[in-house]
């Protein structure tokens, strides 16, 4: 499962909960002659002025200012933290009650950002101070809560939608009569069942739930959209395109950079993953040079593949990680898992958490309400009120998650004192990132270190097993992490029309991924995009694509600050307060800085590059190249 944060946690990136434009078949000018698109500070990105302007505002102009970015940072933090208490009721006990209690808490919280921003915009003068300039622009970047219209009947109806499609979302269940399933028991049946139309059955009934919210979201959109262009953007994927300290477009550019870096990595693995599956199901069902049926990877929606290693496992027999049955053979319970990975932390001389963490965390499922069980982590408060909301079960998957989440729980932790308008992730990749790079110190050794397994496979074949894991997390996640924005860049922008929503997302499916829908989805019977979370809740999701690359970006920088000498993929920084101490350093600057300089601080350099990526997985890469020779590749 992707983890996501929470609405009022984040308080410009990812309100209301928590928790695409162009082909891509072009390469940006950056990307052909090989080198990284530079990040630009918010400085250079934004308009220049004429020296009129400059000559209209006034000496005062600057203390005006300072002391609009000074009220709004106390108004914000009061109607933030309503927002995150109503939100976390909701997510916790959904009813028509709480829903309409997050909805308007979270209208209250757009009107004042819509007019705030609106304001923000008249500050130009060339003599306000840097702190405050940095303010002003994250002000005008904000993506969250989604922009609405000045007209108050929108902007609730606004605020209604995003509360009703998330409830519509969390309630959700595929019925035959009088039983159901929930997304949890069709999400187990994805993981374990091999049998093609138990699978089939499982994944058509979920995204049958979806059909119901595609009204509602393309209602959604055009009111997004309108406020958006009330605050100068073209649509709500501009706004989101501009919070990264360049334009729109070189983040665009940028990230097709990134992918078009990492996407032979993701093709060899499709390639051998394509040839077991047609192994096991047929060439009638997995053509050899085709697309895969999106059904067939162990994942409701076919993000990540871990599910299905036992039917792509390079060396059957040869040593290989049983984590899930490690912990399970310790007697690991919810509270113990979350303990195990507060122990990392704080192995690196980070703070242990606070005990509010424990007394105020959902960690269970309840037996007798509903709530939303997607992972996420929150400071409800804004004052380190730290929590997690998890359904956890205990496996390998759900202990990297817990160390995702509490990724986002310290960056919260160690930026929590600064002015509410600097709480945030240099950008939202970084939030995403800070977790994952810690559990890519997950290692056998590791493991072993903590007595939660005997022996560390050392020999190749162990090696391969171990990264082939991985690998079904990390790179098959990759397209799938561009390609939600990528689709909802075009629905904001009008190139994919509403009767054309559901043609659309399987065509980027298809050229992302490499995967098809295993029945018919026509427009407009189907919402296929629906089915996932992050649409409904209406949560940008370029983020995710970004930490894939982040996190090794950040573990190759950590395990060096540790003194690491070995292959990438040995590394666990687990102990090394100097690594720690490093961590500590980005995560303070919170976004008071533009993020090149948070990356900077950890990896002393100002790009984001996708090299140690590829180096981590290196022996893996060699061994895909040996089982595909004379395949044909791609599709």
């Amino acid at each position: 499962m992707l983890r996501t944060r929470v609405a009022a946690v984040l308080v410009l990136s990812s309100l209301p909960v928590l928790a695409c434009q162009g082909s891509g078949e072009q390469q940006p000018p950056a990307a052909q002659k090989g080198k990284p698109a530079r990040a630009k500070t918010e400085a250079k990105a934004e308009t220049k002025l004429d020296s009129k302007e400059v000559e209209k505002a006034g000496p005062s102009q600057a203390a005006e200012a300072k002391a609009f970015v000074d009220r709004v940072d106390g108004e914000l933090r009061t109607l933030a933290v309503a927002a995150g208490k109503a939100e976390w009721d909701k997510n916790t006990n959904i009813t028509d009650a709480t829903e309409k209690a997050a909805a308007e808490a979270n209208e209250k919280l757009m009107e004042f950002m819509a007019k705030t921003i609106k304001e923000a915009t008249t500050f130009t003068g060339s003599d306000i101070d840097p702190e405050t300039q940095r303010k002003l622009h994250l002000l005008k970047v904000a993506a969250s809560p989604p922009p609405a219209p000045g007209d108050a009947e929108k902007r609730k109806r606004l605020a209604e939608l995003g509360a009703k499609m998330e409830g519509i979302y969390g309630k959700g269940k595929a019925c035959e009569g009088a039983k159901c399933k929930d997304l949890g028991a069709l999400e187990d049946i994805m993981a374990s069942s091999r049998k093609y139309d138990e699978l089939l059955k499982a994944w058509t009934g979920w995204h049958k739930v979806a059909v119901e919210l595609r009204p509602l979201y393309q209602e959604f959109v055009g009111l997004a959209n309108e406020g958006a262009k009330e605050i100068g953007y073209a649509d709500l994927g501009e706004l989101w395109r501009a919070g990264y300290d360049m334009s729109p477009a070189e983040f665009e550019q940028e990230t097709e950079r990134l992918w078009t870096q990492v996407r032979p990595l993701y093709d060899k693995l499709h390639c051998y993953v394509r040839g077991k599956l047609a192994d096991k199901y047929g060439k009638d069902k997995v053509p050899e040079d085709g697309l895969i049926p999106a059904h067939l990877l162990g994942n409701m929606w076919a993000q990540e593949w871990a599910n299905i290693y036992p039917l792509v496992e390079p060396f059957p027999g040869a040593a290989s990680l049983d984590v899930t049955g490690a912990l399970k053979k310790a007697k690991y319970d919810e509270v113990k898992l979350v303990k195990l990975g507060e122990s990392f932390f704080t192995s690196l001389g980070l703070d242990p958490l606070p005990a509010t963490f424990w007394e105020r965390s959902m960690l269970q499922k309840p037996k007798d309400r509903e709530v939303v069980c997607h992972a996420s982590a929150w400071d409800v408060d804004l004052n380190d009120d730290l929590r997690i909301k998890m359904c956890i079960k205990i496996n390998q998957e759900d202990m990297v998650t817990v160390h995702h989440e509490l990724g986002h729980n310290y960056y919260y932790h160690y930026y929590y004192k600064l002015p509410v308008l600097f709480q945030n992730g240099a950008h939202d990749g970084f939030h995403e990132a800070i977790g994952d790079a810690i559990a890519l110190s997950i290692t056998p050794a590791y493991l072993k270190q903590i007595g939660l397994i005997g022996d560390v496979p050392a020999d190749e074949k162990g090696l391969i097993n171990l990264q082939m894991q991985d690998a079904l997390e990390k790179i098959a996640f990759l397209p799938f992490g561009k390609l939600i924005d990528q689709w909802r860049w075009d629905v904001f922008s009008g190139k994919t029309a509403p009767e054309k929503y559901n043609e659309a997302w399987w065509a980027l499916r298809a050229k992302y991924q490499g995967l098809a829908p295993p029945e018919g989805r026509p427009d407009p019977d189907f919402f296929d995009a629906g089915a996932k979370y992050h649409i409904p809740a209406n949560v940008p999701y370029t983020r995710y694509f970004l930490a894939r690359i982040l996190q090794f970006q950040f573990h190759k920088a950590l395990c060096e600050a540790a003194g690491h000498t070995g292959p990438l993929h040995e590394c666990s920084i687990y102990g090394k307060t100097a690594a720690g101490d490093k961590l500590k350093a980005m995560l303070a600057l919170g976004s008071s800085k533009p993020w090149p300089e948070a990356m900077a601080a950890i990896t002393g350099t100002k790009q984001m590059d996708g090299g140690a990526l590829i180096e981590y997985f290196a022996p893996l890469e060699k061994w895909l190249d040996e089982q595909n020779a004379g395949k044909k590749c791609g599709w």
